[in-house]
């Protein structure tokens, strides 16, 4: 979806009232998340990075993997960052929303963080851009069978997945 934030608030106040984002105070999972966010990432660059053997499935296997552990990688640092903001989702659009939402600051927000010399605080809709376009070829690498994948396309998602949790971490370890 085009980032839009009156149109994230909507959705999320739809998927609030349906049960798919809730209250939590479970703020105690925000760490768990988080580290399994980066060390899938970490999983993640080790199928990417694969060479393999004679006998192990060709690498366009390896890619489908790389990109949906990718993926994972920040929907985990997703639900961290969620957490700390009161809530908890259910499924993967939810947390789209919930990210959208609940992390995209408003125009008055941006200029609050940056008087206060905070704008690495700023989590920009890029980064709704970059879970939604991971989301999606998630699911098509899962789900289809005829889908390939350049090294070039592997490489991109995979260095948005980096950038997407290393700001979560960011905004989280604050």
């Amino acid at each position: 979806m085009e980032f839009d934030k009156k149109t994230y608030k909507q959705e999320f106040e739809n998927a609030l009232a349906e049960g798919s984002i809730r209250k939590s105070n479970q703020f105690f999972k925000v760490k768990l998340f988080l580290k399994k966010g980066e060390n899938s990432l970490l999983i993640a660059k080790s199928i990417k990075d694969l060479k393999p053997a004679k006998g192990q499935p060709e690498k366009l296997y390896w890619n489908y993997w790389a990109i949906t552990i990718s993926y994972y990688s920040m929907l985990y640092a997703a639900k961290a960052a969620i957490l700390t903001k009161g809530y908890e989702t259910n499924n993967h659009t939810a947390a789209q929303i919930a990210v959208g939402y609940l992390l995209v600051p408003d125009q008055i927000e941006q200029e609050d963080l940056q008087i206060l010399q905070q704008a690495h605080k700023i989590f920009e809709d890029e980064y709704v851009k970059y879970f939604e376009d991971a989301r999606k070829e998630a699911h098509t690498a899962r789900y289809t069978a005829i889908k390939t994948y350049t090294e070039k396309r592997l490489e991109e998602i995979y260095n948005n997945a980096q950038k997407f949790v290393a700001k979560i971490a960011l905004l989280i370890q604050e």
